[in-house]
């Protein structure tokens, strides 16, 4: 079938078959699909839909469009892993790989760049010196077995359709398509080889659903889709109407995931979603029959220091510094100018642009417009107070890093304006539930 008569049939509102998702993949890979005709098929996805079981061929057929790692006798115990849609200040996957490594699951998480007001985890994680994310996939294969965990980037390799695509729905308006996130989001995952999957579906002013309504068709879509090909998912849908954890800004973050590891400080809400996706994980792979008994385990692979020590071999294994948990003031990047944000009157903390503060990252430096932008590791925000603080007028409620007096007074000033002080509100729920 020529190209137009796929383009119709999701035009006029039908259902693609098998063959002709699969031949548009093809299409996708070896440009028989010119952008024109693929930019008419996702804007006609756009507008239309597709059922469950054209999404799944999709995912399968984009994952297919490269190397699926196969972990099949290689390895003791179930490959698991976790995805966030992301927000500000998600550094969960940081702290989490590594604890379920210590638990006996291994997680071989191909994770993504920040673009947007969201930051990345490769960002996060190229802020220590030597540290690569580019890695050839005999390489991850070789070392999972060996630490449990490796956090890398994509490679080239794995479902080079979706690379295609996204960059051309990135210029159409075509993003927002519940199907094709969907299929964009699993066809990376599942090339990792995966027997388990755990969705962190973000809802709020700092997320890219805002609302309960639309995170869920979203985390439907995803659970079912990848259910039906043969991964067992769950997604949870979290809060984000403020920045999670204490920091936000790449080289701020690691040292947040440093303390968090070593038990210098843990941020409650923070700490509370870390272990509830965790547990998730572990009871999907097979690891823990209850919650209580996984979030136990969690729990002693922080407290033994195991975890600790499984992410200091990652970093050493990937070409960082042996020594980043004993010295990371040495090795991570520092901002020359760091203000202190003051409360402008007394009351209690809420933030309704979580978003601004994002963005407010990315102005500082600290995130990129657009895909090749270079980024400066030491901005962003710390000593964030969490919504619902009670505060004085001239308490500090963070403090900005940035490279200028100019920038800091003016990112201070968009941190002031993503909030307010004023009466107490009831907090939104951390988890607000479980789909799958």
């Amino acid at each position: 079938m020529i190209p137009q008569e796929i383009i119709k049939t999701k035009r006029n509102g039908g259902n693609l078959n098998q063959a002709e998702i699969q031949q548009f993949v093809r299409g996708l890979t070896d440009d028989s699909f010119s952008e024109g005709q693929v930019a008419a098929l996702a804007m006609a996805i756009y507008l239309n839909g597709m059922q469950t079981d054209e999404i799944v061929a999709l995912t399968l057929a984009m994952r297919d469009s490269g190397t699926v790692l196969n972990w099949q006798g290689k390895l003791n115990g179930p490959v698991v892993d976790k995805h966030s849609t992301g927000g500000v200040g998600d550094k969960v996957t940081l702290m989490l790989a590594p604890m379920v490594a210590a638990c006996g699951a291994f997680m071989p998480s191909i994770a993504g760049r920040g673009l947007g007001h969201t930051g990345g985890t490769v960002d996060k994680l190229e802020t220590i010196p030597g540290y690569s994310c580019t890695q050839p996939l005999e390489k991850i294969q070789q070392l999972l077995p060996e630490l449990g965990c490796v956090i890398v980037g994509q490679s080239s390799q794995l479902a080079p359709a979706d690379r295609r695509l996204y960059a051309i729905r990135d210029v159409t308006a075509t993003v927002e398509s519940i199907p094709l996130i969907t299929a964009s989001i699993l066809s990376k995952k599942l090339s990792e080889g995966l027997d388990a999957l755990v969705m962190d579906v973000k809802i709020g002013n700092g997320a890219i659903m805002r609302s309960v309504d639309d995170a869920s068709a979203l985390a439907t879509s995803i659970v079912n889709v990848a259910n039906g090909a043969g991964v067992p998912t769950r997604a949870l849908l979290t809060d984000m109407n403020q920045i999670l954890g204490t920091t936000a800004g790449n080289a701020l973050e690691v040292i947040e995931t440093l303390d968090y590891l070593t038990g210098k400080y843990r941020e409650p809400r923070l700490h509370q979603v870390t272990l509830e996706l965790g547990a998730n994980m572990l009871q999907l792979g097979g690891l823990y029959q209850d919650k209580a008994s996984a979030i136990a385990a969690l729990e002693q692979s922080l407290s033994s220091g195991k975890a600790a020590e499984i992410f200091a071999r990652m970093v050493a294994a990937l070409g960082g510094p042996a020594d980043l948990i004993e010295k990371p003031q040495q090795y991570l990047a520092a901002a020359p100018v760091v203000q202190d944000i003051i409360a402008p009157q007394g009351g209690y903390l809420s933030y309704h642009n979580t978003v601004g503060l994002g963005m407010a990252v990315v102005r500082l430096g600290g995130g990129r417009s657009h895909p090749s932008q270079q980024i400066d590791p030491a901005v962003g925000f710390s000593h964030i107070l969490p919504a619902g603080s009670k505060v004085q007028q001239g308490d500090v409620i963070a403090k900005v890093h940035a490279g200028s007096k100019e920038a800091a007074t003016g990112a201070a000033n968009e941190y002031l304006a993503a909030l307010s002080v004023a009466a107490a509100t009831e907090p939104c729920p951390l988890v607000h539930h479980t789909i799958g």
